[in-house]
């Protein structure tokens, strides 16, 4: 099982957190640089140049068609992937997880 949250969230302990998100400052626990969304693609969704679906289709093409669902899981086993955004948000963590869970893999969100 693998598990989704947001930095903010008391859900999780910090030790099983692993930072999904490509910008932190703050974070100094486990990253997972193969999770993060490419630079331009972040750039063209904050400048409003791409939509949510357009972001979508990049996100899959550009990092998540690129791995191997079930290593990734066995990596990740027990962690949970954390970005900024809210659960209820849209985000590249609810997109990993749909990959996940796409594949077979179990992947709850720690709201």
């Amino acid at each position: 099982m693998v598990y989704t949250s947001y930095f903010a969230s008391k859900k999780f302990e910090p030790k099983d957190g692993v930072s999904i998100a490509r910008y932190v400052k703050f974070w100094t626990g486990m990253t997972c640089p193969a999770l993060y969304p490419s630079v331009k693609l972040l750039k063209d969704y904050k400048d409003g140049i791409i939509t949510e679906e357009e972001y979508k289709e990049r996100y899959y093409s550009e990092t998540l068609s690129k791995l191997d669902p079930k290593l990734m899981a066995e990596q990740l086993e027990g962690k949970v992937l954390l970005c900024y955004e809210k659960s209820e948000d849209f985000c590249h963590r609810h997109l990993v997880a749909e990959w996940f869970r796409a594949n077979d893999i179990m992947c709850e969100e720690l709201c």
